[in-house]
C-alpha cells in the first residue's frame, strides 16, 4: 500500500511542477514573437508534457523504491523545480534570455538524473530519454526565438 501512496505522491509533485506551465501561458507575448519555421504548433505542447509528466514521475517513483532519498533523487528534485521555474521566466517575467540559461540548467539536471538513476533502475533512467530530447528541442526553440527578438532582453542585461 505504501508503494501506491508513494506514486500518488510522485504524481502529486509533478501534477504541481505542471501548474506552472498552466499558470504562466504564452499568451499575447508569446504569439507577438518572430519565430522560426519548425516551431511546434500550440496543440503539441499539453499532450506532449502530460506524457513527458507521467513518466517523469514514474522514474522518480522507481528510484526512490529502490534507493530512498539518496542522490538520484535529489537530482529528481531539482530537475522538478527547474521545470516549474522554466514557464515563470518564459512567460510570467516575459525573459527568454533567463528562461534558456534555466533551460541549460535543467536540461543538465536531466543528464545528471539519468546517469545517477541508470544503476539503480535502468527503467526509470530510459524513461527520461524522451523528457531530455524534448527539452534539447525546447532549449533550441528558446534560444532561436530569444535570438529572433533581441528587444525582449531589456536593456543592459543580456
Amino acid at each position: 500500500m505504501m508503494d501506491y501512496l508513494g506514486l500518488g505522491a510522485f504524481f502529486l509533485i509533478t501534477f504541481i511542477a505542471a501548474i506552472s506551465g498552466g499558470y504562466f501561458r504564452p499568451g499575447d507575448f508569446y504569439k507577438s514573437l518572430n519565430k522560426p519555421s519548425w516551431n511546434p504548433p500550440d496543440w503539441l505542447f499539453a499532450p506532449a508534457w502530460f506524457v513527458l509528466y507521467f513518466m517523469i514521475a514514474i522514474a522518480g517513483w522507481l528510484v526512490w523504491m529502490k534507493d530512498g532519498f539518496a542522490l538520484a533523487l535529489l537530482i529528481w528534485c531539482i530537475q522538478i523545480v527547474l521545470n516549474a521555474l522554466w514557464s515563470y521566466l518564459a512567460f510570467g517575467l516575459n525573459r527568454l534570455d533567463l528562461a534558456f540559461y534555466e533551460v541549460v540548467a535543467l536540461w543538465t539536471s536531466i543528464a545528471a538524473f539519468i546517469f545517477a538513476a541508470l544503476p539503480i533502475d535502468q527503467t526509470a533512467a530510459l524513461l527520461f530519454i524522451p523528457y531530455i530530447l524534448w527539452v534539447s528541442f525546447a532549449a533550441a526553440l528558446n534560444y532561436t526565438v530569444w535570438q529572433m527578438n533581441p528587444e525582449t532582453v531589456p536593456r543592459g542585461r543580456t
